[in-house]
C-alpha cells in the first residue's frame, strides 16, 4: 500500500494539468508582444496555459500578436499549482498512513 500516495500524486497532477491546459483560466502572469508595422508594444497580462496549446482563444484574438509568454512569476505559479499542490496532498496522505501505521 506504499504506492497509494504516488497514485494520488500522479492523478492530482494529471487532473490539475488537464484543467489548466484545457480551460482558459487567465491566472498566470505573462507578457503579450504586439507588432503593428514597425512598432512593437509589450503588454503585461494574465495568461492561461491553454493558450500555449492553441485552446481558449479565437483566431481573431491573435491579430497583431507577435508573441506571448509567461513571466518567471507565472512559470513559478504554474509549477507550484501543477506539482506543488499534488505533492502536498500526497505527502499529507503519506503522513497520515505512517501515523496510523
Amino acid at each position: 500500500m506504499r504506492s497509494f500516495p504516488w497514485k494520488v500524486f500522479v492523478l492530482s497532477v494529471v487532473v490539475l494539468s488537464a484543467i489548466l491546459f484545457v480551460f482558459p483560466i487567465n491566472l498566470f502572469q505573462g507578457v503579450i508582444v504586439f507588432q503593428d508595422d514597425l512598432k512593437e508594444m509589450v503588454v503585461e497580462a494574465p495568461l492561461s496555459l491553454s493558450y500555449f496549446l492553441g485552446l481558449g482563444y479565437n483566431e481573431g484574438d491573435l491579430v497583431g500578436v507577435k508573441d506571448f509568454y509567461l513571466k518567471p512569476s507565472g512559470i513559478f505559479l504554474a509549477i507550484a499549482i501543477t506539482i506543488g499542490i499534488p505533492f502536498l496532498v500526497a505527502y499529507r496522505i503519506y503522513l497520515k498512513k505512517e501515523k496510523n501505521g
